[in-house]
């Protein structure tokens, strides 16, 4: 275990802090919707404080001849610069009485405050994958200059609306040269209007978008209003750098009582933007 977590220090036990650790990944995983169709790049360990940003443009196609003396032109970046890894952090309290009601009725360790922390924090790196951030210069999936953008058709309200825009999406990258597979998130308020029926039929709409959106359709609730996005996934294209991934660090006893810390490190890096389609 790392030092700097402290765990030497904190009062319980090491199944007790395994429990911890526990809750706080099943709670996250639970809320975390980026990391379901955006592949992850590490963990590289918590010293790691930046990390190389390489950006790429263009499109090519690798060559077939009988002597591999032919110029196909390398995959090159375009643009590189060097990003922090951005440190995602929410407190909570283990307060004295209860570890010791727990210590003398032989009760189990109540993880509901760990669980809690975890879900601010999966809230909060959702938000950075989807909106950025404008303090460190992040972009994200709904912010970036050089994305594709639609306008939504009917706030999905109307049968065939949905499609309509995820066909325009998928056509849009496709014809930079992303062909797929496809992932899709979503408002809480148009994954709603995908489950209308069409009409004078017994499918959704969602099943038909789905037959478009190979790697999934998401609900995501941090993103706002009336808005989704499509991307075409793939490590080329995009990835979440982790530098330390999530945990439980032990802060020390503060008026007897024992606060803890999750935390993690982790940085979105857009590879081709054009492989992203917002719909607004």
């Amino acid at each position: 275990m790392q030092a700097f977590l402290n765990h030497e220090d904190t009062p319980l036990t090491d199944d007790e802090m395994q429990r911890l650790h526990e809750a706080v990944v099943k709670a996250a995983r639970r809320r975390l919707v980026g990391r379901r169709f955006i592949e992850l790049f590490g963990p590289m360990g918590s010293g790691v404080q930046a990390i190389p940003y390489d950006e790429f443009t263009g499109e090519g196609v690798a060559a077939v001849d009988l002597t591999g003396e032919g110029d196909t032109g390398s995959v090159l970046t375009d643009r590189r610069s060097f990003k922090p890894l951005p440190i995602i952090y929410k407190d909570f309290v283990l307060h004295w009485r209860d570890l010791e009601m727990w210590r003398q009725l032989g009760m189990p360790l109540d993880d509901s405050a760990a669980a809690g922390a975890a879900t601010w924090c999966a809230e909060a790196e959702d938000r950075l994958i989807f909106y950025g951030d404008k303090r460190t210069d992040f972009q994200g999936l709904m912010t970036h200059p050089d994305r594709h953008q639609l306008n939504l058709t009917d706030g999905w309200s109307v049968p065939g609306a949905a499609l309509k825009d995820v066909v325009a999406a998928t056509g849009a990258m496709y014809e930079a040269g992303h062909f797929g597979p496809y992932a899709m998130a979503v408002s809480p308020k148009l994954f709603a209007n995908l489950h209308r029926m069409w009409e004078d039929a017994r499918t959704m709409e969602i099943d038909n978008v789905r037959r478009l959106i190979e790697d999934g359709i998401f609900r995501c609730d941090v993103l706002q209003g009336e808005s989704a996005v499509v991307v075409s996934t793939g490590r080329e294209n995009m990835d979440l750098a982790v530098g330390l991934d999530l945990t439980v660090a032990y802060l020390g006893a503060e008026k007897m009582n024992h606060p803890f810390r999750v935390l993690e490190t982790v940085c979105l890096r857009i590879k081709h933007a054009d492989a992203i389609c917002t719909i607004a």
